[in-house]
């Protein structure tokens, strides 16, 4: 029963990451609401992420075709902060790891509230920046504590992600959503690669949820110019604060 409630909750967390990010803030309280502690839940989070990670890349093909390879080059401090974040997260303890959480989740839910505003500012401003190698510089030294913070505590990463983006020269928000989606595949795929040895993974509930995540990854990828985010995101929002709140006076 748990494997296909999970995997029902893996096609709205797959949606939501594809249309406007922070779906994990509803996946994480599933994963606990299944039996998991805090740390296992989080870090089963890596796997359900990655099949919609393929899905919503696939979905926005159309525009990566536009990218230019330089780019690419971002993805080597998404790797670098990766590998940092998963092997802080390997050293710390469930009871540390459960102190921590509430906290992590309020900060992912304030990036999630204001992540309009970080659209609206990129809508404003995908114009005319540097085309400079000085300007991928910054942007990749910015992104490197970023992507440890992904690999510590994966929601809220992307719409930090996007703010750094914008001041590339990309000119296209849904063209942004997609680096961001392969930042966050090469994180998760980095996270786990370091994780795997300490049997904190839950394989059986992780592939339910991302069997889910993969179908929800890719439709969300094709409707996300259409979609009203507005519902979603209050519904977040509330279930977030609502899980911090549980995890601290349950930790507290």
């Amino acid at each position: 029963m748990h494997e296909f409630l999970l995997f029902l909750v893996g096609i709205v967390v797959g949606g939501m990451n594809a249309i406007a990010g922070g779906g994990m803030l509803i996946g994480f309280p599933a994963l606990l609401a299944a039996g998991l502690p805090a740390l296992p839940a989080n870090v089963t989070g890596y796997v359900v992420i990655i099949p919609g990670q393929i899905a919503s890349i696939f979905g926005y093909r159309n525009y990566l075709r536009k990218l230019h390879a330089r780019y690419l080059v971002l993805l080597i401090p998404c790797l670098v902060g990766g590998a940092i974040g998963a092997t802080l997260l390997r050293e710390t303890s469930r009871e540390q790891f459960a102190m921590y959480v509430p906290w992590l989740i309020l900060f992912a839910v304030g990036l999630f509230a204001v992540q309009p505003y970080i659209h609206f500012h990129l809508k404003k401003h995908i114009v005319k920046k540097s085309q400079s190698n000085k300007t991928l510089l910054y942007i990749s030294l910015g992104l490197l504590p970023t992507a440890a913070y992904g690999a510590y505590f994966g929601p809220g990463f992307g719409f930090i992600m996007l703010a750094f983006l914008s001041f590339a020269n990309l000119r296209d928000i849904h063209l942004m959503n997609a680096l961001k989606n392969i930042a966050g595949l090469c994180i998760a795929s980095m996270a786990i690669i370091v994780i795997y040895s300490t049997h904190l993974i839950d394989w059986r509930l992780g592939l339910a949820m991302a069997s889910g995540n993969a179908i929800g990854g890719f439709y969300g990828a094709r409707i996300s110019q259409k979609f009203s985010t507005h519902i979603i995101r209050i519904v977040v929002i509330v279930v977030g604060l609502g899980a911090a709140a549980y995890l601290g006076l349950r930790t507290y």
